[in-house]
C-alpha cells in the first residue's frame, strides 16, 4: 500500500465453532476468520485488503476483542468499515468499532497484553443452547483448589510443560500477568492473563487445572509440572469450544477504545 494511505484499527468478534481457526489457509475447502474477514473489507474497499492480528487462535476459539490493523489508500469514512463489513460477513463475525491510528501501531508488535476467558459448564447434564461455545465437565469442580493452585504461574517463567507441539516460538519464557479461577453458578472461570502466549498454552493450563477441580491432583502438583518444563507431565489439552480471546491491551497512547466483554454478561447475570 502506499506511505501515504491510512492505518485502520479494527475490533473483531466471531464465534470460531465454524472456523477452522483464525489463519488464511488459502484452500478453497478452508474456511478461516482471515479471509472471511479480508474478503468483506476488500469490497468495501474496493482493493485488496491483509490484516494483520493481535493473536492467531486456534479452529474452534471465538474472540471477544480481536484487534487487527490494515493499510489501504482508500479513503472510506470509519462507519463504513464497520457497518460496509458487518453487511457482507455472516452471523458468526462482527466488526465492532473502527479507528485510524497511526502506522507505529501494529495489532500484534505494540500489544502489551492478551487476555483469554475459558467457560466451563459443570454441571452432571450437558447443555444443548451452549453446544460448542463452553467446555461441559459433568464432575463437580473445586474452583477454589483450582484457582490456588494457578497462581504458581504468575511471573515470567518458562512454559514449556505447557507449550502445544508445533510451537514456533523462539522461547518458551513468557510472563503472566494473572490468573483467576471463579465460579457463577454452574459456569467455572478461567482468566488469564500475559504478555503473549505460546500455542495451546490456556487450553493445556486448563487441562490441568481440571484434574486438580476434580480431586484427581493435588493442587502443588501444578508447580511441580510447571518445573519439570516437559509438556508430558502436564494434563491433556482441553477443547477449544470453551476458549475466547478477551481482549488485548495496548499502550495509552493509541487511544482505542474499550470493548464490553462475555465475562461482563456472565459476572451479571443470575443463573
Amino acid at each position: 500500500m502506499k506511505s501515504s494511505g491510512s492505518r485502520i484499527a479494527l475490533c473483531i468478534e466471531y464465534q470460531g465453532s465454524d472456523f477452522n481457526g483464525w489463519q488464511a489457509q488459502r484452500r478453497e475447502s478452508v474456511t478461516t476468520v482471515q479471509e472471511t474477514l479480508e474478503t468483506a473489507l476488500s469490497r468495501v474497499a474496493d482493493q485488496t485488503v491483509r490484516v494483520h492480528c493481535a493473536g492467531r487462535t486456534d479452529r474452534g476459539v471465538h474472540a471477544n476483542a480481536q484487534i487487527v490493523h490494515f493499510d489501504t489508500d482508500k479513503e472510506r469514512p470509519l462507519d463504513a468499515w464497520v457497518r460496509g463489513s458487518n453487511a457482507l460477513l455472516p452471523d458468526q463475525v462482527v466488526v465492532r468499532w473502527a479507528r485510524t491510528v497511526s502506522k507505529d501501531f501494529h495489532a500484534r508488535f505494540t500489544a502489551l497484553s492478551r487476555r483469554y476467558c475459558y467457560l466451563i459448564y459443570n454441571h452432571a447434564v450437558p447443555t444443548a443452547l451452549l453446544q460448542g461455545l463452553v467446555h461441559w465437565h459433568y464432575r463437580p469442580l473445586n474452583e477454589q483448589k483450582m484457582h490456588t493452585a494457578a497462581q504458581c504461574l504468575i511471573g515470567e517463567l518458562d512454559f514449556s510443560s505447557f507449550r502445544g507441539a508445533g510451537c514456533q516460538s523462539n522461547t518458551p519464557m513468557r510472563n503472566v500477568h494473572h490468573v483467576r479461577v471463579t465460579r457463577r453458578g454452574n459456569f467455572v472461570l478461567v482468566d488469564i492473563q500475559a504478555n503473549a502466549f505460546l500455542l495451546h498454552m490456556v487450553r493445556n493450563i486448563v487441562g490441568s487445572l481440571l484434574e486438580i477441580g476434580a480431586g484427581d491432583r493435588d493442587p502443588q502438583w501444578l508447580a511441580e509440572v510447571l518445573d519439570e518444563k516437559d509438556r508430558r507431565k502436564a494434563g491433556i489439552t482441553a477443547p477449544a469450544a470453551g476458549l475466547y480471546l478477551l481482549e488485548v491491551g495496548y499502550p495509552s497512547e493509541f487511544e482505542l477504545p474499550e470493548t464490553d466483554s462475555v465475562l461482563s454478561f456472565i459476572n451479571s447475570a443470575t443463573w
